[in-house]
């Protein structure tokens, strides 16, 4: 045995022994730029106190001349938009840099106004361009002349305006300029009623005003966000889905799509009256990064001595290997190891795999782990996977991912973060390609903080205008903080009576826009989008995201009747552009189905107390040894072999950050707020069961007749002309009479008078 170990060769540590220097970096870094900021800060500070005391004697107004509190005032903003980097909000570095090259060049039309040449002669003291106008003034006349150079200063202020403007609050004046002038212009009272006063709109008002704290009080009581902002869809420009008809079958949204490149958003004529103009959906309009917060760094150990262990451990039981490879992730480290030859009767055989698969349980002896895991072999490369637990956890954070490359490489439409694999690569992936995700694990293994990585990956990089959310959470506790952004269509589903309502209406949406796609010969959500944004008559539609925190409340209230909709859903509405997010802590056959599974080819497995519930998840074993805590497989679509991940964790901090500042960004293109309305599903069935009857009696009514028109079925029926309209349009759509002809002629009968034919049963049947 020891003439064998002689024969090892020492690995190197490819693992990162990142510690304490790459914190101190991070934390310097920090500090850089409140330090700049802060000297910014007392310069204008310092500035403007010598102008106080000396006034037009100061230094100040030799360096600035007239625009020398213009500087000052510009020196302190500057500064404390450089320290208040995280709360800056609508401030962005672009509107600073306008506002400098405004200064610079009214100060250099001043100069070149009151000389013909230049005169690089130090100005006088106190004189009206100042020192920064006279450099300035002098540089353009000497290259480009009087007139040019005026024209080029000009020029370079409206640039420096346009920034200033674009990148700062100041783009909503005009909004509210035009505002303010059409409430002026409307008469002061129509009616010789004095105004009323809706306290009902005054009580929204508190509620939108009076944003909770934190996503959970203290006193322990739940949210109860206002509903003015809780709503589903106004009209456009506000990003909102339309009220249902009263045939029960929703209209298409109206609504924006985002994309890659920045597009104007055209307000519709009329819809927008009384709210300010919106920016483009741009980086600018989205989220900034530093709402989140930082990783932590990567502690260092012993990786080498772990190495040499597992070598040991391996040629103690007769199985020489040899450790070629290390990685480091947040959670695990992979030791990669390379089966060896051994010499028996002369023969010289190589090492099986399957002899180093069954000696987990002895390396975890070993190391002192609580689980290893083999990955025989490491996809792609000659060598087995060890991985073995790390000593100290690394949290995995959001903002690293969101900013790497890999969201821009695989992100796609809708770039989900989950997190870090065993060799710290972020891993990303894109939910418009799941098309739909499953995610399961036991309590407290990761599943709520997976869901609000998801929600939050979503929001960092979608406007309402092209994402929208459905949320149902029975138990009342991860999702109701999401309340009240402007994403949401409707509350917070807690009530699962309201559920099958939700399902519903999602499934007319499906159909409605199947209707569309057909009507302008499109594929898919993106090809209609694309043809929507060269047509001003078609409006985008938004992606549409349905989260389920927990599975098993739904299936144990009406089990086939939910399966059957969510299957149809998972089955159809990849192209329509709804996406399903399904989670449960009890990932049991009579929960996650065989028809469920098989429509959600992407799943995350948590953490779970046996075999045969990772089996039930993902189809394999492996999950029953996950060290919970966010420790994941990760099931993609378009690979075969499972990754492992640590998940990525958000605290509440960081949610009540983002969904704080949608909301401030919806109250800020909407002043007055959203009007109050209910969720699209409510009522829905009711309106559902009765137009069933009436189409039932409908039926009935034009069997034997050879033309009917919608007075035919008024008269029949005894209802409302509107109602017949649409009971006959409901009849064209399922094939019983046929498309009305022109000049508004009866419509024919298709339906059979001998109700004993097959064919006729079968028509029946799909009416």
């Amino acid at each position: 045995m020891a003439a064998k170990r002689k024969r090892r060769r020492k690995f190197q540590n490819t693992g990162p022994t990142a510690g304490m220097q790459a914190k101190a970096r991070k934390v310097f870094a920090t500090y850089t730029k409140e330090v700049l900021g802060f000297a910014v800060l007392i310069f204008g500070a310092y500035l403007g106190f010598t102008l106080i005391v000396s006034g037009q004697e100061s230094w100040t107004v030799w360096l600035a001349g007239r625009m020398a509190w213009p500087l000052v005032f510009s020196l302190l903003v500057t500064g404390a938009v450089m320290i208040l980097g995280r709360r800056s909000g609508y401030w962005h570095p672009e509107g600073l840099v306008g506002a400098e090259l405004l200064l610079l060049s009214l100060a250099a039309l001043d100069y070149i106004g009151s000389n013909r040449f230049p005169d690089w002669s130090l100005p006088a003291f106190g004189q009206s361009a100042g020192l920064i106008g006279w450099g300035a003034g002098n540089l353009l006349i000497s290259l480009l002349g009087q007139l040019p150079a005026a024209f080029a200063a000009g020029l370079l202020a409206l640039l420096s305006t346009y920034l200033l403007f674009r990148h700062t609050p100041l783009i909503y004046l005009f909004g509210y300029i035009g505002q303010l002038r059409q409430e002026l212009a409307e008469p002061m009272a129509e009616s010789d009623e004095p105004p009323s006063v809706d306290l009902e709109e005054f009580s929204d008002a508190d509620d939108i005003e009076t944003a909770p704290s934190s996503r959970h009080p203290e006193n322990g009581s739940e949210l109860q966000p206002a509903a003015a902002l809780d709503d589903p869809i106004p009209e456009r420009p506000s990003p909102e889905l339309t009220e249902l008809p009263e045939s029960g079958r929703p209209i298409k949204a109206e609504l924006p799509v985002a994309t890659a490149a920045p597009s104007k958003r055209r307000p519709k004529s009329g819809s927008t009256a009384g709210r300010p103009l919106k920016p483009l959906r741009n980086e600018e309009e989205l989220p900034p990064a530093e709402l989140l917060e930082d990783d932590e760094g990567q502690l260092a150990w012993d990786i080498e001595g772990m190495g040499e262990t597992i070598q040991e451990t391996l040629w103690d039981f007769d199985i020489p290997v040899e450790v070629v490879n290390v990685e480091t992730g947040p959670t695990v480290t992979q030791f990669g190891v390379q089966p060896l030859y051994i010499e028996r009767a002369g023969q010289r055989r190589k090492i099986r795999v399957s002899r180093i698969v069954s000696a987990a349980d002895d390396l975890a002896l070993a190391l002192a782990a609580p689980a290893v895991r083999i990955e025989a072999p490491v996809p792609g490369q000659p060598y087995v996977g060890i991985e073995v637990p790390n000593p100290e956890k690394t949290m995995v954070g959001l903002k690293s991912i969101l900013q790497g490359k890999q969201v821009a490489r695989q992100g796609g439409r809708l770039p989900l973060a989950l997190g870090r694999d065993t060799s710290g690569t972020p891993i990303v992936s894109d939910l418009a390609r799941a098309p739909h995700l499953l995610i399961a694990g036991a309590t407290g293994s990761g599943k709520s903080a997976c869901i609000n990585g998801v929600i939050v990956s979503l929001l960092m990089y979608h406007g309402p205008e092209s994402l929208r959310f459905i949320m149902v959470d029975p138990k009342l506790v991860e999702l109701p903080g999401y309340n009240r952004i402007p994403h949401m269509i409707g509350k917070v589903i807690t009530d699962l009576e309201d559920v099958h309502g939700a399902l519903t209406w999602l499934l007319l949406q499906m159909d409605d826009r199947y209707v569309l796609f057909q009507e302008n010969k499109v594929r898919d959500i993106e090809s209609y989008n694309r043809l929507a944004r060269r047509r001003k008559k078609l409006e985008p539609l938004p992606h549409i995201v349905l989260i389920v925190d927990e599975l098993a409340d739904l299936m144990m209230t009406a089990p086939e009747e939910i399966e059957k909709q969510l299957v149809r859903l998972a089955q159809m509405a990849r192209a329509t552009g709804i996406h399903l997010v399904l989670a449960t802590q009890r990932p049991s056959t009579d929960v996650v189905t065989g028809l469920i599974k098989a429509n959600f080819p992407s799943r995350i497995a948590f953490a779970v107390t046996s075999q045969v519930d990772s089996r039930v998840i993902l189809d394999t074993p492996g999950a029953e040894k996950l060290l919970g805590q966010g420790d994941m497989l990760f099931m993609r679509p378009d690979k075969a072999k499972i990754e492992r991940v640590q998940g990525s964790y958000v605290n509440d901090s960081e949610i009540k950050r983002v969904v704080d500042w949608w909301r401030e960004r919806d109250l800020l293109e909407n002043p007055k707020g959203p009007a109050a309305k209910v969720a699209p599903w409510i009522g829905l069935l009711d309106r559902l069961d009765d137009e069933e009857e009436l189409l039932a009696e409908a039926i009935d009514a034009i069997r034997g007749e050879k033309t009917i028109s919608a007075s035919f079925v008024q008269r029949e029926l005894k209802i409302g002309y509107p109602r017949a309209a649409r009971l006959v349009k409901l009849l064209e759509s399922r094939g019983l009479v046929s498309a009305e002809p022109a000049g508004g002629q009866s419509r024919t009968v298709l339906v059979k008078a001998d109700t004993e034919s097959g064919e006729e049963n079968e028509t029946l049947e799909r009416a």
